[in-house]
């Protein structure tokens, strides 16, 4: 019997796994299961995250980014995945393909986010094969910028990913009336598009 498929999806920043869960079983194709894995760090406000930062203190940051990596690799279920986040789940989830995982990702789905490592994504995305990402991000996002996830976008493209950008005029939040194209995008990379 073949192993299950899987659309993982990571929360953001003081998020955690139940709160991202709805949105995720509303994306995920038929006869698709649904993780939700919660962040690797307690953020001190609330919730959950993939990394804390800490005034003036980057490579704390870069070790958590790389702890976080390493914990998902070791805890996503067997099998095909879609793996995708919101704001920092987002940049953990397209980190992912640096990892022995990336050979089961089908696509991603990137929303409200941007690379903290962008010169490691172009280096990991020029050595695996394309595929396909939905990317969606709003112009009035206050807390990632707009150009810095059209970058992200782009780091795609130039790569030769087949990239689904789904742009929006509200701010730092996922728009649900673009919530079919999600779908959509999402149950084109289940069937191998």
């Amino acid at each position: 019997m073949a192993a299950m498929r899987h659309l993982a999806m990571l929360h953001g920043m003081t998020g955690t796994s139940s709160k991202m869960r709805p949105l995720a079983e509303s994306l995920a194709p038929d006869n698709w299961g649904v993780v939700c894995p919660e962040g690797t760090y307690v953020h001190p406000r609330s919730g959950r995250a993939w990394w804390v930062r800490e005034e003036g203190v980057k490579t704390a940051v870069d070790d958590q980014i790389l702890v976080s990596m390493k914990n998902l690799e070791q805890s996503l279920p067997e099998g095909k995945l879609i793996v995708g986040g919101f704001s920092q789940g987002g940049a953990i989830a397209s980190a992912m393909l640096e990892t022995s995982v990336e050979e089961r990702i089908l696509g991603l789905v990137l929303l409200s986010t941007l690379t903290l490592r962008s010169r490691q994504l172009q280096k990991t995305l020029n050595s695996i094969r394309p595929r396909s990402m939905v990317w969606m991000h709003g112009e009035r996002d206050h807390l990632v910028n707009i150009d810095d996830g059209e970058k992200l976008a782009s780091i795609f493209e130039d790569a030769g990913w087949n990239v689904i950008r789904l742009r929006h005029k509200k701010g730092h939040m996922v728009d649900l009336r673009q919530k079919g194209s999600l779908i959509d995008a999402v149950r084109m990379m289940s069937e191998g598009g």
